[in-house]
């Protein structure tokens, strides 16, 4: 696994796609957080508080990752190189695992950036430090294990098509029915529904409490995904 880890995360630092990942989600983020005018702006808000960020973050992330993901399996079929990743003495479970852990790193190095939002509220805050330093870290550990369920989700996609195009858009979709689709249906037939979006448990652990129910949630989805990406790929041997 960890020779399709490495070869993964070389692959996108060897080309412009590592750094145009990290790229766009800082400055999108850094443009709707201090620059443009509206209800995500930091500055405008008044308040020592990344709410707007950890509001914004998971939408971005909806189309980010996919695009991360997007040639994971999708560009080996294309190639006629997955005959060859295969032949590897690697279990089907270590290869999707190496391609998983690739995209999961490359996102969470985008990620460590942001921090610096957190230094900066917490200097220029009144009096200075005034920042809900529990909600802030919740909130960062939601992210986390959302974009472990994006990320398992995408690669999913990846092995829908060898087309990157449309393992993208399924990736998008699926992603968006995970975060919002279960909050858009419970508005019409009942709270309850929420309980099986990620967006219902992102926002319970940011509230700065973790609760195993919350975790459990995101690992099952997680692992939900990489085994429906397993079973994909044992059917392409047969």
């Amino acid at each position: 696994m960890k020779a399709i880890l490495l070869r993964e995360i070389k692959s996108f630092f060897g080309s412009p796609v590592g750094y145009l990942v990290i790229a766009v989600f800082l400055i999108l983020n850094g443009l709707f957080l201090w620059v443009f005018d509206g209800d995500f702006n930091i500055l405008n808000s008044g308040f020592a508080d990344l709410t707007p960020f950890f509001t914004l973050a998971p939408w971005i992330l909806i189309f980010l990752i996919p695009a991360v993901t997007m040639r994971s399996f999708s560009d080996e079929k294309r190639q006629g190189t997955i005959e060859l990743l295969f032949t590897k003495p690697l279990s089907t479970w270590q290869i999707v695992g190496g391609k998983f852990f690739g995209a999961f790193i490359l996102i969470i190095l985008a990620l460590l950036p942001t921090i610096i939002y957190v230094i900066v509220l917490s200097d220029y805050g009144s009096p200075p430090g005034n920042i809900d330093m529990g909600s802030t870290l919740g909130s960062y550990f939601g992210l986390l294990f959302l974009i472990a369920g994006y990320t398992a989700a995408g690669l999913f996609a990846s092995t829908l098509s060898s087309n990157q195009i449309v393992a993208f858009i399924s990736a998008v979709f699926m992603c968006f029915i995970l975060y919002y689709g279960f909050e858009g249906i419970a508005q019409q037939a009942g709270n309850y529904i929420a309980s099986f979006g990620m967006d219902y448990h992102f926002k319970s652990m940011s509230r700065g409490v973790i609760d195993t129910r919350d975790v459990i949630y995101f690992v099952s989805i997680t692992i939900l995904f990489l085994s429906f990406t397993v079973y994909k790929l044992k059917s392409l041997k047969w």
